[in-house]
Parts: C-alpha cells; sequence; structure tokens
C-alpha cells in the first residue's frame, strides 16, 4: 500500500526546510484551532509551505517568529487587525500568544509580505468568506477599461473561472443563494491554463508599512517603524 505524501511533500517544500515547515506549521494549527478558524489555518498553512519554498535564511529565526509573523501576515490581508471583523485579533495578542516580541513578529510579516508581494484583501490569500465582496478579485482590465466580471455574461465569466482568474462563477452564486440562502459552497480554482486572455488583474500597489490598525498598536508600545 502506497503511503500517503506529508504536508510538507505536497506542498513541494525542500527536503532541507521540511523540518522547519512541520514545526511552524504545528504551532499556526494550534494557534488557528484556538482563536481563528479552518480557513485562517489553511491559508497560513499555504503560506508556510509558500515561505519554506523562498530562499529567506529561515533558520536565523525561530519557529514561532516564523509562524507568528505568517499569521500576522495572513491577518493583515485579511483585517484581522480590524476591530469590526471576526475573528479579531491585535498584533500585540497574537505575538504574546506565540511568545515572541510584537517587533519580532512585524518584521517577519514585513519580510514575508514584501516576498509574497502581498496587499490588503490580496485575491491569492483571501478568505473564502471575504471573496464575494473583494473588488480585486473581479475587477479586470479588458482592452483598457477596468470591468466588474460579476457584472459580466455568463460565458465571460466561465471563460475568466476556467482559465482560474476567477475563484468561481458569480452567477452559480446568485442561483444557489435563490434557491437555498447565502450559503454557498466555494469552488476550488481549476489549475492554471496556458492560454491567453484579454482579462488581466488589475497591478498590486506596493506595501509601504504597517496599516492604519498596526501602527496604533505599535505606538502604544513605543516601537517605531525603524524597529519592526
Amino acid at each position: 500500500m502506497r503511503k500517503s505524501k506529508s504536508k510538507a511533500a505536497q506542498m513541494h517544500v525542500p527536503k532541507k526546510n521540511r523540518q522547519l515547515f512541520e514545526q511552524i506549521v504545528e504551532l499556526i494549527d494550534t494557534f488557528c484551532d484556538t482563536h481563528l478558524n479552518e480557513n485562517y489555518k489553511e491559508l497560513c498553512e499555504h503560506m508556510a509551505g509558500a515561505i519554506c519554498r523562498t530562499h529567506l535564511p529561515l533558520s536565523r529565526s525561530s519557529p514561532a517568529a516564523w509562524a507568528g509573523g505568517i499569521v500576522d501576515a495572513v491577518g493583515w490581508v485579511n483585517f484581522l487587525h480590524d476591530p469590526k471583523q471576526s475573528p479579531h485579533m491585535t498584533s500585540a495578542q497574537v505575538a504574546e500568544r506565540f511568545g515572541v516580541s510584537q517587533g519580532t513578529m512585524a518584521a517577519k510579516s514585513k519580510i514575508i509580505r514584501d516576498k509574497l508581494d502581498l496587499m490588503p484583501l490580496d485575491p491569492d490569500w483571501c478568505l473564502p468568506e471575504l471573496l464575494i465582496d473583494n473588488p480585486l478579485v473581479w475587477m479586470f482590465d479588458v482592452g483598457g477599461l477596468i470591468m466588474d466580471i460579476r457584472m459580466a455574461p455568463r460565458d465571460v465569466q466561465e471563460e475568466a473561472y476556467e482559465m482560474g482568474l476567477i475563484p468561481f462563477i458569480p452567477d452559480d452564486k446568485q442561483e444557489q443563494e435563490s434557491e437555498s440562502g447565502p450559503e454557498i459552497k466555494i469552488i476550488e480554482f481549476p489549475s492554471k491554463q496556458s492560454k491567453a486572455s484579454k482579462l488581466k488583474s488589475p497591478q498590486k500597489p506596493k506595501d509601504d508599512g504597517p496599516d492604519l490598525f498596526e501602527k496604533e498598536e505599535l505606538e502604544k508600545q513605543g516601537i517605531s517603524d525603524d524597529e519592526s
């Protein structure tokens, strides 16, 4: 009987980083099971895999520092630090639960965000429950004009979905909501295909540092932008 692949192998983590990856994921899973939810846990695990596939000097810092940085980076994308969101946690609370300083965690989070070219509500790292209301998922450059694909004909939506540009077909969601209420099952992205498309996602803005909520927390802790 063939042995199933480990999570590290499934995510193509290099062998030299697999032990560290497993340590980071164990910390992330415990944290998310206690304080967040399954969707956060899945995104954080995939981000851990992405980071462990880079050439960052991961072994120079503790697994807890990277785990905290990953959760903070995913939280930054999805506004975890916004009190209006649920779940909600401040950066200070996240750092405390991982047993690292807020400055150390903020530094790791910034490294990760820069390396993965993240932005708030980044479509690649957005929680499933935020996708339908995330304009960055649905706005495309079509012949120089920005179009909301949710308003496009179904055949255009299907083409975008088949090319892996959108996570599900918006018209299907509307049909399912009308039949059974607002809850839907999010369809996985299809594998990326090579054919060219006239649809182009808008370019990501540059991450210039901590967001509003992070800055307020760092100021309370007496931590400057340079220190973080």
